[in-house]
């Protein structure tokens, strides 16, 4: 379980994160919607460490994330995150790309590394471009890449930061697939996401975020029929038309 207890976040005297709470449960795919720069993304940083954050408290499997004394690198093992731009390395082939995190971080063997980078590829169905540089593959198929490399340090959670806004609106659906495919195995999810279609139907619960806190959280089919606050409901109106 991810928990967080009045998060707050701060650059200078901007705040972003203004005292959020909430939990993830394993197995649940929760997605966090809402107007760009509210804190979404910030959210996500903090979740895996990646930002310090000035109140409250995240908890991750009963780990404190900015605690003194927590390891950082060995509690992002367990938690993957996927951003808007892909971060691949150009000089590797996709399955090298996928195997170094294994091999660098976890420190398995050559065979092992490589065979968990198969099975990953495949999975999100680049079985047949494991020798393809990053170059050679479309946008999706890199976005899809990079999933696959976290999927290979086996986390219990993923994290997804708009990682369908960086691509052309074709290839937004096989990225999208590769989500849905996630969740139907049981991979805990929380994505930040503009695609309403996958927050309605994937999503066991939505997060409207606005301006740096929770407006509203539910079960993802309640927020988007019956939204209890106007201004969840105005945003919905907006996005999808």
């Amino acid at each position: 379980m991810i928990v967080l207890n009045n998060v707050e976040k701060r650059y200078g005297s901007l705040e972003v994160l203004k005292g959020v709470s909430f939990t993830v449960e394993t197995g649940e795919v929760l997605s966090i919607i809402g107007p760009s720069g509210s804190g979404k993304s910030t959210i996500l940083q903090c979740m895996n460490g990646l930002e310090p954050i000035q109140g409250g408290e995240i908890i991750v499997d009963g780990v404190s994330v900015h605690a003194k004394g927590t390891n950082l690198n060995t509690l992002r093992q367990k938690i993957g995150i996927v951003f808007q731009q892909f971060n691949t390395f150009p000089h590797l082939t996709a399955i090298q790309n996928a195997a170094l995190g294994p091999r660098r971080v976890l420190g398995a063997p050559k065979k092992e590394a490589v065979e968990r980078a198969r099975v990953q590829l495949e999975k999100v169905g680049l079985g047949d471009k494991l020798d393809h540089y990053p170059s050679q593959l479309s946008g999706g198929q890199q976005q899809r890449l990079a999933i696959a490399r976290a999927l290979a340090m086996e986390p219990s959670y993923m994290l997804f930061d708009e990682v369908t806004s960086a691509l052309d609106p074709g290839l937004v659906r096989e990225v999208l697939e590769t989500m849905k495919l996630l969740a139907e195995d049981g991979m805990t999810i929380v994505a930040v996401t503009h695609e309403m279609a996958f927050a309605r139907d994937v999503s066991t619960r939505v997060a409207y975020f606005d301006a740096g806190n929770i407006v509203e959280i539910g079960p993802a089919r309640e927020i988007f029929a019956n939204p209890a606050h106007a201004s969840t409901s105005a945003f919905l109106s907006h996005i999808q038309h």
